[in-house]
This record gives structure tokens, sequence and C-alpha cells, in this order.
């Protein structure tokens, strides 16, 4: 029996008429093909079909973006990570909370406060959750944006290199941040330059150590301590160094400066636990010494600094031992210009800041003189760039005097520095009646404690007039090309005068004019006899060394001859013309 389901018409596809198959024709296929195997034929061709269709779908499942949001749902996702509330990546690694300044405004302390969590270390307090380097290398690149340049990868490399690396532990983790996170790039490094000896320059530079690494300085126990597992770096037996950082080697004052104890440790976990971390580098230095005379805060302290410090832009942290609040709030503006962050109280902070490089004790040059040098100036800074640097602190306005002629009946203006002390200009109102007779502008003045308001005044000079001593030091103050004119006391005062003013003049680039006093414009005529070796054999008193110059030389007052004294004011005038 034949079913119907097998012997109905075919149809053929088309838009015009049917068109059907001979009957004879018909019924020879329907009876060459049997029914049963027709079936059979049919549900197998289903079976393939499915088959097909099921393998496509799984593939597509795979790669589409569509089936991936909802694998969850999918009996052909199986292969895809389960859904988790945080990213899933080989490494992670908490980035640091962006730097706070304290107090606000741009004179805050570059840290970040590290608190010690019992919580795991894998999260950073403030964010909402743990954001890993390795999800912003793949969203932009080997840059990590938002933060500072220290804390970035240095190459795709190293990010190849950190997801093949074993994962640490949480146990680890928490142990690393708890030691305070400092990151300490390779291995610990300190250098020192101990070459401080100048032919022609007296006094010897003081040690400077700079130091790379895990570095964390203890003021409370006046210790800085580097994570150095090799111990090398020329420490001592006890594997540690002793400076006094104060950048003027004198054997007389340097007993009264905090003696500061860099140590080596072999591991971060035998060093003191951070509690500030800082993205900028440390300078630690004193200002005990002879600071609070004007020439050596200066010298052996804002010049040092400059020296040191200048090539970073602001971005260091200052440490000051033997803390002067007074001294401190005396140069704010300077301090501020030379550091973006508050000073450090060396003597009485207790926390443990740790840092990536530091510096002990400050480099330094001659007096008031900058040269170029392989290791204390490497960058060829000169005294100009220190003036430059301190009018802008001090929003000096003039860079330039007046010149003659310029403007009809302009006189140019004179600044006469007095001294209440020794080395006193006697005939100051004299001097100060000449020169206004040949055209100056004076002014008469002493240096006192306000310096942003005498450095003004300074700097509207075209003239500074001085008999030798710290108020000479304001010549930093002027405007470049100004005229210097230092009065020379009696007692072979050569030396002294042209290493720590005349040369430091033409350094500056100011025109620099000198007049030696002779023995009867001296008040030392009237303290000691003519046979006495001030007069004789000055060079004498020198030999004994710095107090017999300091009792007698030093000691004495000044009464120029106007008659001798006056070309010289005239000179200065010539010199404003050129």
């Amino acid at each position: 029996m034949t079913s119907s389901a097998y012997s109905r018409p075919s149809k053929l596809p088309g838009g015009g008429g049917e068109r059907r198959l001979p009957p004879r024709l018909m019924r020879g296929l329907t009876s060459k093909i049997e029914p049963k195997k027709l079936g059979v034929g049919l549900v197998a061709g289903c079976c393939l079909a499915l088959l097909t269709y099921v393998s496509l779908a799984k593939l597509f499942a795979i790669y589409s973006p569509v089936f991936a949001s909802t694998a969850n749902t999918s009996s052909l996702m199986q292969n895809s990570p389960p859904p988790s509330s945080k990213p899933s990546v080989p490494e992670t690694e908490a980035i640091p909370p962006q730097e706070t300044l304290a107090g606000g405004g741009k004179n805050g302390n570059a840290v970040d406060r590290v608190d010690l969590p019992e919580a795991a270390a894998s999260e950073e307090p403030g964010l909402p959750q743990a954001v890993t380097r390795n999800e912003m290398a793949a969203a932009a690149g080997s840059e990590e944006p938002g933060l500072p340049e220290a804390f970035t990868r240095k190459d795709d490399g190293e990010n190849a290199a950190a997801t093949s690396e074993p994962k640490p532990s949480a146990k680890e983790r928490k142990e690393k941040q708890s030691n305070g996170g400092a990151a300490a790039a390779g291995e610990g490094k300190m250098t020192c330059d101990e070459n401080g000896v100048d032919e022609g320059f007296p006094y010897a530079r003081p040690t400077v150590c700079e130091l790379f690494g895990d570095i964390r300085v203890s003021p409370k126990q006046k210790t800085m301590y580097l994570v150095n597992p090799s111990g090398a770096g020329g420490f001592d037996e006890s594997a540690e160094k002793r400076l006094r950082p104060y950048a003027r080697k004198d054997d007389f004052l340097l007993p009264a400066v905090v003696e500061v104890t860099v140590k080596s440790v072999p591991s971060a976990a035998v060093a003191p636990k951070c509690t500030k971390l800082h993205r900028v580098p440390a300078v630690v230095f004193s200002v005990a010494g002879y600071t609070d005379n004007f020439f050596h805060d200066m010298t052996d302290v804002m010049i040092p600094v400059f020296l040191t410090t200048a090539h970073l832009k602001g971005e260091v942290q200052l440490l000051i031992t033997n803390y002067k609040p007074w001294w401190v709030q005396k140069y704010t503006p300077v301090l501020r210009k030379l550091s973006n962050y508050d000073v450090i109280n060396f003597d009485e902070d207790a926390d443990v800041h740790c840092f990536p490089h530091g510096f002990v004790g400050l480099y330094r040059d001659r007096d008031l003189i900058l040269s170029p040098h392989p290791t204390r100036n490497p960058r060829n800074y000169t005294m100009v760039d220190y003036n430059r640097f301190v009018r802008d602190a001090l929003a000096l306005p003039r860079d330039r005097p007046a010149v003659l002629g310029e403007e009809p009946g302009m006189r140019p203006r004179m600044l006469i520095i007095s001294r209440a002390g020794t080395r006193k200009l006697l005939n100051l109102d004299e001097v100060a009646a000449a020169a206004s007779e040949l055209g100056f502008n004076v002014t008469v003045a002493e240096a006192g404690a306000d310096v942003p308001a005498f450095a003004a005044l300074v700097n509207s000079a075209d003239v500074l007039l001085a008999v030798h001593g710290a108020g000479l030091t304001n010549q930093i103050f002027l405007p470049t090309k100004a005229v210097v004119v230092q009065i020379v006391p009696w007692g072979k005062m050569d030396w002294m005068a042209t290493n720590f003013y005349g040369r430091p003049a033409r350094d500056m680039q100011l025109r620099y004019l000198e007049y030696y006093v002779g023995e009867e414009e001296t008040s030392l005529k009237d303290k000691y006899p003519r046979e006495h070796m001030i007069f004789k054999d000055p060079m004498a008193i020198h030999a004994r060394g710095w107090q017999a110059l300091a009792e007698i030389v030093m000691k004495q007052d000044v009464s120029v001859n106007l008659n001798r004294f006056r070309p010289f004011l005239l000179q200065a005038l010539d010199k404003l013309q050129e």
C-alpha cells in the first residue's frame, strides 16, 4: 500500500504556471524508491542539518559580544569566566592615593600619610575598588595617567615580566604595605663627595652624600635608613656613616652641628615603618654655624641649597636641623621658591619619612661664587642664575640699572649701606654729600631683618657703596650691570676683598670698583702705635689666624679722604654710561 504522503504531486518553484510531470514518469519514480528507505534518509539529513546548526551557533556565541553579555544564562558559554564584581587579571597592584598637601595650597608636605591597616593590602583607602596597573596599561598604553612619573612603569617589557612572575600572597602584600610601601628602585645606593680640598680657598668643603632607593628618615633618631642588601657604599664596620650637614667645614663650629647618621640595613623589615611617603627627593641640612650673618646665610645655606636642588624645580623636600623658627620665617619667600613644600623641622618631627632619593648635606663652591664642576655643579649654574632666582623669589622688578642720558634730568640712584658695629664709615655724611653733588640721588640705610624690604631697596639702586662686610652681600639683589663700590679697610685685606666681594661681583655681571684705605684713614692709627705689626707687617696678623684678624684688623672704622675718594665716585658714573 502506498502512502499518500509521498505520492503528492510536486511543484517546481517559479512565478509562471505550474508544470506537472507526465503521469508515466511519476509512476516510474515512485516505483523505484522504497518509502521506508526514503524516510530514513530524511531523518538522517535532518540530524546532520541540526548538528551543523549547533556547531555554528556555538562558535558564534564564543566570539560575539552579544552572547558574551548573556554568558551567565547561556549553556553555550561554559568556557567563559564566571561573573565577578572585581576585575580578574593576572596581577593586581593598588595605585597609591593622589598626593595631598598639608594645609592646602602650594606649600604642603609632598607626602601620603600611611595608615597601617588590618584589612587586605590590595585595596587603597579612599578608592572604591582596587585599580590594576594591567588594566590601565591595556586602556592607555604603557603610560599610567594620574600618576607621577616616578610611579610609572619603565616600559612594556616590565609589564610583561610582572605578569609572568608569581603573584605575591595576601600576607606578603599586607607586610609590604605595613612596612611603608616605599618603593626601592632596585638596589639601595649611596655616593659621597668627600673631596673638600680646594687650592687657593682656605675653607675645606664638607662631605655630601646622595642616596638612592628605599630611604627612611627618622628625625627622632637623627638617622636615615637606606635599604641596602649589599651593604656597599662607603659605610663603616657598623654599617653607618655619620655626617654634620652644614655647608662649611669649620672645626670651630662643627661640634655644634647636629650629627646625622646614615645607616645601611639589609632589608625593609629591619627598617622603621614609614608613616609618610614622599614622592620627591629629600635634602637634610643644618642652619647652625654662622647663620644670622647675611653673608653666611647666603654662602653657607641659600646658595648651597640652590646649587643642590635648582634642577628639581621646587620638587624637593627640605629637612632642616639646628632648626631656628625665626630664621626660617626670615627667609620664607626664598625657601618657598626653593621647595614647593613646607620645611620639616628635623629636630622635633616624630614621623618616619620615606623617600626614593635624598641628600645629606649641601654642595657648595667658594663664597658667593659658582663655577662649573663635574660633581658639585654639573649643570654649570652661575651667580647670574642665582641672582635671577632670588630676584624672582622676592619679586624684585629691575634687572638692568639706569643708563645716564636715557631720560632727561634722571639722577642715578646710589645706596650707601651704613654699619652700626665695626667698620663704620665715620664721614658717611660727607661722602653722601659729595656723591649728591656729582649727580647721584643718594639713600643711606642699614640692612635689617626684613630681607624682602631691604632687597627691594637694593634693587632700586644703580650703585651700591659699602665698607667691607656682610652688607656687601646685598649685591645679589642689584640689577645686572649695576655698580658696586667696596671700601677696603687697612690691613692687607686684598685677598678677602677680592674673593669675598670683588670676584663675586664680576661673576654676577656687576661693574666693580674698590677703594683701599690708607694709614691715615683708619681708626687703627688712634689705637696702635705706628711701630705695631698692624702697620709694619699686617700679614703677620693674618698668619695668626682668624681670631687675631677679627680682634685687630676687623675692629676698625674708616674715614675716607674725599680728595682721594671723589674720583671713584666719578668712575661709578662713567660705568653707568658703558
